[in-house]
Formats: C-alpha cells, structure tokens, sequence
C-alpha cells in the first residue's frame, strides 16, 4: 500500500530503468480522479490493447471511447518496447476485481482465482496496456516483453514491492483473458531476476538529428544562412506556407529560378531542383529561421 507516484517521479522510475518513454499530450493532469479516489497503490496490472498501430493505439488509450472515456490506462507499451505515458491519476483500466486478488496484492502470497467482481481496482494498480491483438496470433516482440518487465520493475523498486505485486487482467476481473501470449508467471519471474540486480540506468539519449537533405552539414551547428532566410520570408510573404501544394499567383518565373538556383546549390537534381515550393522539397529542409 503506498501513495501514488507523482508524475516527475514514475517517469524517473521509468527512465532510470532504461525504458525509451514518450510523454503524450498533456498526460501529466490526464485523469478521471473526478469519479473516484487515486491510490492508495498496490500494484501493476498488465492489459494487451486488442488493436494494432502505434499511433492509434496510443490515442485511443489516450482519449478513450463513446462508452469508456480516456485515460484507458497509464502508459501504452508499443511493438518496439517504447513506453507512452497518456495519464496520471485514476484511469479507467482495471474496473471491478476481485478484493481476495487485492488482498493477496498487498500480502505479496500467491493469486487466489478471481472470481468475484466487487472491488474498483481503478483506485489501486498502475495500468499498461501492450498493442498486441489479444488473438493468440499477434506475436510478442521480445523488445516489447522486456519493456513490460523494466516497467513493472521500475514501479515496484520505486515502491519497494516484489514481483508479486504484478498481475495480468485475466487475474483480476473474471472473464477477462488479457494478456493474451504469455503466461504472467513468466513475466513475474522476469521481473523477480530484474529485481534482484541494478536498473538499466536511463537509456542514451539520441543524437540530434537532422533531415539527410544535401548541404546539411552546413546547418548542423544552427548556422544561417541569409539568402535562404530572405527567400523563406519572400515563400511566406507570397502565401507559400511549408504545408501548400505550390506557389502563390504572384511567384513569378524570375522567383521560381531563382528558388531552383539554391536548390541546385544545396545539391538538389530533378523534381527536387524545380522552383516550385511544395511538400517534397520543403519538407527536407529544416533550416534555422526560414
């Protein structure tokens, strides 16, 4: 039993395990406490999402449905085993359990079968879901199935809880079989071994990177360039925003050479070389203050 974890803290915990974690929208006030208590906290509960795609998938858990309104979960685990946190705060994920199933939680014994429903688990377990199709078909990456683990462990060393205090949905609410793919015995031994040695540490932060456009070099420092900046500003001032089809009425041919003339220099050829401000060309290049 603990007081729940503060939005800064979880995602320290989840970093220093080493997890790659994504913070979506505005996850960090994302919640329905309107409609109950939040914590106090005992454990972790594990769900498969039924749907496939990340993006959607993270939405969905974001915003919910006619029928269940978002936060659907705390963190959605994608195929790659990056982790994306869409709320904070009581979700709607676990609903009604089994109170011998909590009880069992907060001694940290052996899961006695669900078979009530008679308890808001809402109120007491973390909540991912996993994008997997929950049909016994849709495989388990393994880089997926080691993030389950690493987020599992990480809330239970913040907590000081064992790997008992990890359950799937399939052992709490009866009639539920999720996750689907893996036994939850597997993956508390997982999180038992991660337990018992040093976490990760917080994983490498990427490079920064930039669009593979020819000339880039010549930006990677953030250096400018006042021909390009005078002829973004001109793009502008004509109505050529980055997201338009083409030019404005008022880009003449004089304009159009003389936007191909840089193109070229940048090291453009083809279509790509051809004055006319539009989606492929523009999209390649991010440079400072245009």
């Amino acid at each position: 039993m603990a007081t729940p974890l503060t939005a800064d803290r979880l995602l320290k915990a989840l970093r220093d395990e080493g997890l790659e974690v994504h913070e979506y929208r505005d996850w960090r006030t994302h919640n329905r406490n309107s409609k109950g208590p939040w914590g106090p906290v005992n454990g972790v509960m594990i769900h498969h999402t039924v749907t496939k795609g990340t993006d959607s998938s993270v939405e969905l858990c974001y915003e919910g449905h006619s029928s269940l309104p978002g936060p659907l979960c705390h963190g959605v685990i994608d195929k790659s085993g990056a982790v994306h946190l869409v709320g904070n705060g009581r979700a709607n994920h676990a609903g009604l359990g089994d109170s011998d199933v909590l009880r069992a939680v907060i001694d940290e014994s052996a899961l006695p079968p669900d078979n009530e429903a008679d308890t808001d688990g809402n109120r007491h377990f973390y909540g991912f879901e996993c994008i997997n199709l929950g049909d016994g078909e849709d495989p388990w990456p393994e880089a997926q199935k080691l993030a389950i683990e690493k987020v599992s462990a990480a809330i239970c060393r913040a907590h000081g809880w064992t790997q008992r205090s990890v359950i799937g949905h399939l052992e709490w609410q009866p009639g539920k079989v999720d996750p689907r793919g893996f036994t939850m015995d597997s993956m508390r031994s997982r999180v038992a071994k991660r337990l018992g040695a040093k976490p990760d540490g917080p994983a490498p932060k990427p490079p920064a990177t930039y669009e593979p456009f020819p000339g880039a070099d010549f930006f990677r420092d953030g250096r400018e360039s006042k021909i390009i900046t005078a002829m973004g500003k001109r793009l502008v001032a004509e109505g050529c925003g980055r997201y338009e089809e083409g030019p404005s009425p008022e880009w003449t041919e004089a304009d159009r050479k003389s936007y191909a003339a840089w193109q070229r220099k940048l090291g453009y050829s083809g279509d790509d070389a051809d004055g006319v401000p539009g989606k492929t060309s523009w999209d390649k290049l991010r440079v400072p203050n245009v």
